[in-house]
């Protein structure tokens, strides 16, 4: 497929399959020729298609189609009375994908759609072992791992990532490719694996966050509520792929919580972070907010805004009186599940109110002594 950044305007919802494999070009065409529609068109499985039609087909409006991942190309476009914009080429050879992902906002109405599509990590790495595994593909997904993944996520790496690629051939995970998005002003609707490729579809609902400050490294402070309803930024290593905090509310929406009240089948979880979790070990730069004053050793749990919101309004006035704490209240009392969360909550903080001191110290004997036998572990 040609990536020079040929493109073309039509009404895509008047070409229509008539047998697999075979696409109608009669119908009129809008600002382009027959040619330039069937040259991009044609080459497209017909499951793509189906894909692409079944999405824009109520819209009956005019579509922009791009074969390019130029920011310059996508910028001298005109997006007149477009409502909708295709890129056909994979985003994995973008240099500065938040930027792209900001002009295409920019050039979209309100409630615009963008259809892209990338090649996932997993299907690279299900690539290299389709035939079977050994020392040799293990070695090379190692290097691949230490230099696409790790190399443009660290500040003084990343110029040299950067000149020898020439921003080309990135390593993308679902997670931060639709977490970039949404943290450029889109909203996601669907995506959906075609063809070894993910395909997603995002709606314009607002401007770019423009964030110069998203978290990709090793250590990931997130946003939380602290004492007196006040934002703290509360440090954990990662366990989830960068700008997964941006799909906290889709990931929610999407699957709802699970039985300990974290978001259930979290995809942007990473392998190693399970392994953190389980033991703890994620936990251990929170010791950084204890220094700084922003968490107790033990209290209730630091919340996201999201998480807050959910609680019941008596425990929402309540929490915020004191500082959340690195070890909650539900790892003394046993309490892991969502309901037992709260309730856990409930408990400590009417002992809090009456006795400070010597509930913190209950609390936090109580709770070492569980983990040390192993009758509670980090979910």
């Amino acid at each position: 497929m040609d990536s020079t950044g040929s493109a073309t305007t039509f009404d895509l919802t008047n070409a229509h399959q008539q047998t697999v494999g075979t696409i109608d070009f009669s119908q009129p065409v809008k600002l382009s020729t027959v040619e330039q529609k069937e040259s991009i068109l044609r080459e497209l499985d017909i499951s793509i298609y189906d894909y692409l039609t079944q999405h824009l087909i109520p819209e009956r409006q005019s579509v922009k189609v791009l074969v390019t991942n130029s920011i310059e190309d996508l910028r001298k476009e005109s997006f007149k009375d477009i409502r909708s914009f295709v890129n056909l080429q994979r985003i994995n050879d973008v240099r500065w994908l938040n930027n792209y992902f900001a002009t295409v906002n920019i050039k979209l109405p309100d409630a615009g759609l963008f259809i892209g599509c990338i090649e996932t990590v997993l299907t690279r790495k299900e690539k290299l072992y389709k035939n079977g595994k050994n020392i040799f593909k293990f070695l090379y997904w190692v290097y691949c791992f230490i230099f696409h993944r790790v190399f443009p996520k660290t500040k003084y790496l990343q110029r040299i990532y950067y000149f020898i690629t020439r921003g080309k051939y990135r390593w993308l995970t679902k997670a931060e490719t639709l977490g970039r998005l949404v943290s450029c002003g889109f909203e996601v609707i669907e995506y959906k694996d075609l063809n070894g490729l993910l395909f997603f579809v995002v709606m314009k609902t607002r401007a770019p966050h423009n964030d110069k400050q998203a978290s990709t490294g090793a250590v990931f402070p997130m946003r939380r509520i602290g004492k007196g309803g006040k934002i703290i930024k509360v440090y954990k290593f990662r366990t989830m792929h960068p700008y997964s905090e941006y799909l906290q509310d889709f990931v929610i929406k999407l699957n709802g919580y699970n039985e300990v009240g974290k978001p259930a089948n979290d995809f942007r979880l990473t392998r190693w972070g399970k392994f953190f979790r389980k033991y703890w070990l994620d936990e251990i730069p929170q010791v950084l907010n204890v220094l700084k004053g922003e968490l107790n050793i033990v209290g209730v749990r630091p919340l996201s805004l999201t998480r807050f919101k959910e609680l019941p309004s008596d425990i929402q006035k309540e929490r915020v009186r004191y500082k959340p704490g690195c070890i909650p209240p539900y790892v003394a009392l046993l309490m892991p599940d969502a309901s037992g969360n709260i309730e856990a909550e409930r408990i400590y903080l009417r002992e809090k109110r009456m006795h400070p001191v010597k509930t913190d110290i209950k609390f936090f004997l109580l709770s070492v002594y569980n983990i040390l036998t192993g009758k509670i572990r980090s979910s």
